[in-house]
């Protein structure tokens, strides 16, 4: 971005107001009065006996200097003030219609801004910069009342937006305002030094004007400690923690300037706020010779120099504009709200929080409070089911964290009939009836008005998704295929498919744009998205260390991992449990016989199914009963998402040094919820269905006098279960099941209550074996022939399915039994399509 002593760029000759152009001419000493009259009665209907009001009108009165002025009677206020200012301007003989009539340049007004800047009334005022004028004037020698130039740009948003407008480029580099802020100052009543960065008054503040403002703080100790991050600008070196001693009397950039090794303060540079826009969180760096050279010659310090080997790839990802050298982040700085230097720790946990927040899943893994537990989920299903914050929200975090411009939701509804139809006719949501809703809705903030869930009973919703950057570069464009019939399904459904699309180009780096945009299905503009995600690979690297993840069982309590039989898919299991002496934690690192608690949750509730959770802890939850314990080890995760969770990262890091360290978890199940549906089920009917259709079927196999059975679609195994207790002529029972999770959990059901039965030397109604199988119902399998029954509950389709089919010389005879209403009434294969329950008897 080309700069120059006078700007080259012509200044945006932008329309200002009468009164905006009285401001600047009298600025405070311009007085507007609004008076209120009640306007005349306009009644229709003379003979009414209620006195009617006739409407609020409004007058102004403009007091300047020299003379006063009265407006028209208007309906509003603004009307009134302006119309009073542009009287005034007329009596002054001056045309406000007139272009470019006495409206400031933006350089005079950098030069009236800095004026008023070192005003003696500013120096009492609660500003952030004021804070520093303060402190400056209690430095010693020749630093007395010297101020860094980077501070005025950091510190006062108005003066920003002037740089902006003279030089577009401040918007990605905030310190092109320095040369600005510089050459303005050469042309007013302040005090600089060539190739010097500090800026002071001229004329020296009236003592009064001096001992009031530094009176006027409160007092404070001697001296605070402040804990900060220290970022070198290697790679190759680790981030550290170090502390700032800042004395009640001095000046906190001083000690600052003492851990970046300089002499010269003023050759500090301050960043942008970091994190959170409310927050004082900014990086303090000490900007290498040839940089400072550059910046005040004007050439161009936009484009990243890495032939000076100093660019600080880690200080640049989390500020969005390049730094250079060896940086601190601190939370330290004056604010609105007090006159007191405000501060907070930065800890090293907090660095790599706001790491992570960068990341989509990292952003749901802090809103969950469990970074080593819980992943982004795959899939939205209800927001009652959902957990954390919303993918909508999580979208719009994670713009901001990327300075990117606030994600556009765009709303589009169509007749559910045509909703499988992205082509047939759909209307585009109407959301933005002026500027103020537009602005809201560009937030995300809504896209439909509130109260109206839909535009009509029969509409389902789509959610159309772009991003832009803050030059208004579009990124992303992302248009549905789904409709859902609730327009915040839509929305949080979309959003979702965004952030997948992201957490998986943050996992893997490497992967080429174009592979990304097609397997998410997502427009993708790849040279816009790989400036602004240039520095994400050298930052970030959350590939596993070991890729192969296993869990490694800890001892003959632990849930033990099924082991599949080569060749026959037969899970067999081996459990010794509970493990009574776990105590619950999401993860402990653990090396020889040192082992550091990195994160704990009393309770974390998410959803089977869903991915909501690391693959590893579901796999072991599904497999336990309320009330049991487990623990498990696995591979460590990556390094970042460690020192995010662990209190002491210090200790965290010796440990993660050690070739044999790995990650524990020690989990207990406190309960399992069931769905609406089922508590719906339970509530209305006693017993509950599911249940009546057990016992239903268990009646039928007692009658069909089988002596083996096979049980499609087994699941948990509740129906060879409930054979285990039930009399009937049956030796052997088999399950199938496309879920291996289901058939863990039926297989340690069936093992449990065979073994409890053995031990008793009570026998299972004559059940001598007991097998599960992975499979489907849909695809024939051998090892399913010579059986006399075969069942299939909660399957309707692939039930119909397998009716047709011949298991060597045998066809199966359908017989179809309802489960809703009368359940002794039976239908024909067909009838009827909300069958529940099936049973299966075998001819030759």
């Amino acid at each position: 971005m080309e700069m120059g002593g006078a700007p080259p760029v012509v200044a945006k000759k932008t329309t200002h107001t009468p009164k905006a152009i009285i401001h600047q001419k009298f600025g405070d000493k311009a007085c507007y009065k609004v008076e209120e009259v009640q306007g005349d009665t306009q009644n229709g209907c003379p003979g009414l006996a209620i006195p009617q009001k006739g409407p609020c009108l409004f007058r102004c009165s403009l007091q300047l200097p020299e003379f006063s002025v009265v407006s028209e009677y208007f309906k509003r206020k603004k009307d009134a003030e302006q119309s009073a200012a542009e009287k005034a301007l007329r009596k002054l003989g001056v045309d406000p219609a007139a272009s470019n009539s006495i409206v400031r340049e933006p350089w005079d007004e950098l030069i009236s801004r800095l004026s008023y800047l070192f005003a003696d009334e500013f120096l009492s005022s609660l500003h952030p910069l004021s804070g520093h004028f303060r402190a400056a004037l209690q430095r010693d020698g020749d630093l007395y009342g010297l101020i860094p130039v980077s501070v005025f740009a950091v510190c006062d948003t108005k003066l920003g937006n002037i740089c902006k407008s003279i030089n577009p480029g401040v918007e990605s580099n905030p310190f092109l305002v320095i040369p600005l802020v510089l050459k303005a100052a050469a042309s007013g009543s302040f005090a600089t030094s060539e190739g010097q960065l500090w800026m002071r008054r001229q004329n020296p503040y009236p003592p009064e004007i001096i001992q009031s403002s530094i009176s006027s703080q409160l007092s404070s100790p001697e001296s605070i400690w402040i804990e900060a991050v220290y970022i070198p600008y290697s790679l190759e070196k680790n981030v550290e923690s170090l502390t700032l001693n800042v004395s009640s009397t001095g000046y906190y950039l001083d000690a600052i300037a003492r851990k970046l090794s300089l002499a010269d303060t003023s050759k500090i540079l301050v960043s942008r706020t970091v994190g959170k826009a409310s927050s004082e969180m900014r990086l303090y760096f000490s900007a290498p010779e040839w940089y400072l050279v550059d910046l005040l010659s004007d050439l161009n310090v936009e484009e990243v120099n890495s032939e000076e080997g100093s660019f600080n790839a880690r200080a640049s990802y989390f500020s969005g504009h390049a730094i250079y050298g060896n940086a601190i982040l601190a939370s330290i700085g004056y604010t609105w709200r007090s006159m007191d230097l405000f501060h907070e720790d930065v800890s090293l946990q907090s660095y790599y929080r706001l790491l992570i927040s960068k990341i989509p899943s990292g952003v749901y893994k802090l809103s969950r409070e469990a970074i080593l537990t819980a992943e982004l989920p795959m899939a939205f299903t209800t927001r009652t089911n959902w957990k954390g914050s919303f993918p909508r929200d999580l979208l719009c975090s994670f713009c901001r964290q990327h300075r990117l411009s606030e994600p556009v939701f765009s709303m589009l509804s169509m007749p559910l009939k045509q909703s499988s139809e992205v082509s047939g006719s759909c209307k585009r949501l109407k959301v933005a009836e002026s500027s103020a809703e537009e602005t809201e809705y560009r937030n995300g903030a809504g896209v439909v008005p509130h109260g109206n869930e839909s535009v009509g009973s029969g509409d389902t919703f789509m959610c159309e998704i772009k991003i832009y950057s803050k030059l208004q570069d579009l990124i992303i464009e992302y248009s549905p295929k789904d409709s859902y019939r609730k327009h915040s399904d839509a929305l949080q459904n979309s959003s979702l498919r965004v952030l997948l699309c992201l957490n998986t180009y943050f996992k893997e780096l490497d992967m080429p744009l174009e592979k990304l945009a097609s397997a998410a299905d997502i427009h993708i503009y790849p040279e816009k998205f790989a400036k602004t995600f240039a520095s994400c690979p050298s930052i970030h690297n959350l590939r596993q260390r070991n890729e192969t993840q296993r869990e490694r069982l800890l001892d003959s309590n632990s849930i033990n991992q099924p082991y599949i039989m080569p060749g026959h898919e037969l899970y067999s299991f081996n459990i010794k449990g509970p493990d009574s002496g776990t105590s619950p934690s999401n993860g402990s690192l653990a090396w020889e016989h040192m082992k550091e608690r990195v994160e704990s949750n009393d309770e974390f509730e998410f959803e089977i199914g869903v991915g909501a959770v690391i693959p590893h802890l579901e796999a072991v939850v599904t497999q336990m009963s309320v009330g049991q314990s487990a623990c498990f080890n696995m591979d460590l995760p990556p390094q970042e998402l460690i020192l995010a969770a662990t209190g002491d990262p210090v200790k965290t890091i010796s440990l993660l040094s050690s070739k044999v360290c790995f990650l524990e978890y020690s989990i207990v199940l406190l309960r399992v919820t069931e769905p609406l549906e089922d508590r719906m089920e339970q509530a209305l009917f006693s017993p509950p269905l599911s249940k009546q259709r057990v016992g239903f079927a268990l009646q039928h196999i007692k009658e069909s006098s089988a002596a083996t059975l096979i049980d499609f679609g087994c699941g948990s195994g509740s129906l060879l279960d409930s054979l285990l207790d039930f009399p009937t002529s049956l030796e052997k029972i088999v399950g199938v099941d496309i879920s291996k999770k289901s058939l863990s959990r039926a297989a340690k059901l069936l093992h449990s209550k065979l073994s409890r039965n053995s031990d008793a030397g009570e026998p299972s109604g004559g059940i001598k074996s007991a097998i599960l199988y992975e499979g489907s119902i849909t695809f024939f399998d051998p090892r399913l022939y010579g059986f006399d029954i075969g069942t299939c509950l909660e399957l309707e389709v692939q039930a119909r399915s397998a009716s047709q089919k011949r298991y060597g010389e045998q066809r199966w005879q359908v017989q179809f039994i309802r489960s809703m209403g009368n359940l002794n009434q039976k239908d024909d294969l067909g009838s009827n399509e909300k069958l529940k329950f099936f049973i299966w008897k075998c001819s030759a």
